[in-house]
């Protein structure tokens, strides 16, 4: 590329600039990255920029080379270089827990995410508590954050929050359960349901002739309707495939998303019931093995099949089992949500307009898709014998 020294103003109009086209084209296009975690494709630096993509093309690949841009994947690229003008903003993450597995890769990638894009990540812990949800609210008002990403599960205490970050002027992003004023990011709890309860039925149609005598759903009393939409999808999926399942009588237990309050409620559940041909639909992956569990302590996991809702690495360990009557699991792939939920973030203060909910990818993992789908399993087993919770 050819580039000369041209002076921009006429004689007579003032000081002469000596402006090289080709370094403000590369300025312009390293000012299309907005955050040290953006990753674009070349159509959209070009539609940032106003440049055409020859133009485009060529800079970026001169940038990769300088090393100054990083390519990602086959058409995208990330610059290496923290945007200048790129305010330093503190957001507070309030975790759920830091037992729940799902939980915990969200949080390692939310904390990747924020070291990338050169944001102070201020991390509490909510601890399955409402009560604690509260207070940290409160702790991330009296620090001053600029934004708060919020997972809890409660829906007793969603308008409580909103009221307290609306007070401050703090925009806040809900994970995985919606609150009232904020912005959602999380699956399609309808959708996701739905692909777990038709997978379910397809497998009642093939193994148990279309027969079922029971259908129990595991619930998280208070998450309110929130996930519950889980399970509606999961029943409205079933009956998709399986219509006459209208008639089989439907039986909701409380299990507050825990393992062994799961296993407590269907160590009760199968006392009291002689079914032999059993769908349970659950809207996590720990409550889906605490009632697997005590199908297998009554010798009784031959009269269920099971859908769980997370695919976490529990869950994608039981479906490597043979025989196993864990049926399938809907994965959310929390370990994406560092990147999307930051950059959201850095949206939502910069002004940008923003969708008021954010879908996860969702993808059914059964038995027989486990291993293509996670292939890498072997490296992360880690004390896979604990007790799990949720």
């Amino acid at each position: 590329m050819k580039t000369t020294l041209e002076p921009l103003a006429k004689e007579g109009e003032g000081r002469r600039s000596y402006r090289v086209e080709a370094v403000a084209r590369a300025c312009d296009i390293l000012a299309a990255f907005r955050s040290g975690s953006d990753v674009l494709h070349l159509k959209v630096v070009a539609e940032r920029t106003g440049l055409n993509k020859v133009t485009v093309f060529r800079i970026l690949n001169t940038l990769v080379e300088k090393k100054l841009v990083d390519r990602v994947g086959p058409r995208g690229y990330r610059s290496r270089l923290q945007p200048v003008f790129e305010k330093r903003y503190r957001i507070g993450y309030a975790s759920q827990s830091s037992v729940v597995p799902f939980t915990s890769v969200v949080t390692d990638s939310l904390i990747e995410a924020a070291y990338a894009a050169n944001v102070d990540l201020f991390v509490l812990n909510n601890s399955y508590s409402p009560t604690m949800a509260l207070r940290n609210a409160d702790r991330f008002i009296a620090e001053g954050v600029n934004l708060v990403i919020e997972s809890q599960i409660s829906t007793k205490v969603a308008a409580n929050l909103t009221s307290k970050f609306s007070g401050a002027g703090i925009p806040y992003i809900a994970l995985d359960v919606p609150h009232p004023g904020a912005n959602y990011f999380g699956a399609d709890n309808y959708k996701a349901g739905k692909i777990a309860g038709q997978c379910l039925a397809q497998w009642a149609a093939k193994h148990w002739d279309g027969e079922v005598d029971q259908i129990v759903f595991a619930e998280v009393d208070a998450s309110g309707h929130a996930l519950d939409a889980r399970l509606t999808g999961m029943y409205d999926g079933i009956l998709k495939i399986l219509p006459d399942c209208r008639h089989a009588p439907v039986f909701h237990l409380g299990t507050k998303g825990h393992f062994e309050n799961a296993l407590d409620g269907f160590r009760r559940h199968i006392r009291l019931h002689a079914a032999r041909k059993i769908l349970v639909g659950t809207v996590n992956d720990p409550t889906a093995l605490g009632a697997l569990q005590a199908f297998r302590e009554f010798g009784a996991e031959e009269n269920c099949a099971i859908a769980g809702q997370g695919a976490c690495l529990e869950a994608r360990e039981e479906m490597r089992r043979r025989q196993t009557r864990f049926i399938c699991s809907v994965a959310y792939f929390p370990e994406t949500y560092g990147n999307r939920v930051i950059r959201l973030a850095l949206d939502i203060l910069n002004g940008r307009r923003v969708p008021p909910a954010v879908f996860t990818d969702h993808e059914l993992v059964t038995p027989l898709n486990v291993d293509k789908i996670y292939p890498n399993d072997t490296l992360l087993k880690t004390g896979l014998s604990a007790p799990l919770r949720s």
